[in-house]
């Protein structure tokens, strides 16, 4: 009876939605977007997509969203909103950290990226502009996945503090005591792993179409960066 009364509210609550979404006017981004996917799925190969469009959203996306922290650390007008204005930034720090994001990112999540195809061909995961999944409904599975890997990242980064494994792997990500955009990745390789499995538990759960991929990295590093700065 439960079961059937969730699935009744559910699909009450999805119609309320369909509803809404029938009286909003059109999108005038969606035909010059549609022409773009479609452009790029008779361009390219699936593998290219999954593999590197994945990583071109994923890079100038992170360092797009760091930009504006990154700068501000340097406009003297704007050091005024710094909170902890005892410890400046500085450019040699900078560099450091953008040392290990490129290493990060193209020697521990390079590889985990280019796994993304077999992943989408094992499950059947369609990449076509007819079956993409509507905005509410991808808003309602990066939701899911928020969840997922909030309780994942909850439980396993209390885990890397603990005293007796902290020096190890976690220490790494706290060695920049005034934080900011760029260091959100800024981690031990194993950390990488671990956390980074959390946004994967997800997209295996409940992955529809390509496009999820991208909208969930979209949703989680601007959440990341944003915790960060």
């Amino acid at each position: 009876m439960a079961t059937n009364e969730s699935i009744s509210i559910f699909s009450s609550a999805s119609l309320a939605v369909e509803y809404v979404d029938s009286l909003l006017p059109s999108n005038p981004l969606q035909e010059p977007f549609k022409n773009a996917w479609n452009y790029m799925l008779n361009n390219y190969t699936k593998f290219q997509i999954a593999t590197w469009g994945s990583l071109i959203v994923h890079e100038v996306l992170y360092f797009l969203f760091c930009l504006p922290g990154f700068l501000f650390q340097f406009i003297p007008y704007m050091k005024k909103y710094k909170i902890q204005k005892d410890k400046p930034e500085t450019w040699e720090n900078q560099w450091k950290c953008f040392k290990v994001l490129l290493f990060n990112h193209f020697c521990i999540q390079l590889p985990l990226i280019c796994g993304t195809y077999y992943f989408t061909e094992y499950f059947s995961i369609p990449y076509d502009w007819e079956t993409m999944p509507r905005w509410y409904m991808l808003l309602a599975r990066c939701f899911g996945c928020a969840v997922i890997e909030d309780t994942w990242h909850y439980f396993l980064h209390r885990l890397l503090h603990h005293k007796r494994i902290y020096k190890y792997i976690h220490k790494i990500h706290h060695e920049f005591q005034a934080p900011f955009g760029m260091e959100a990745e800024y981690a031990h390789p194993l950390e990488t792993i671990i956390l980074g499995t959390g946004f994967f538990i997800g997209i295996m759960l409940l992955c529809d179409h390509v496009i999820l991929l991208w909208a969930w990295v979209t949703v989680r590093l601007i959440e990341t960066i944003d915790v960060h700065r």
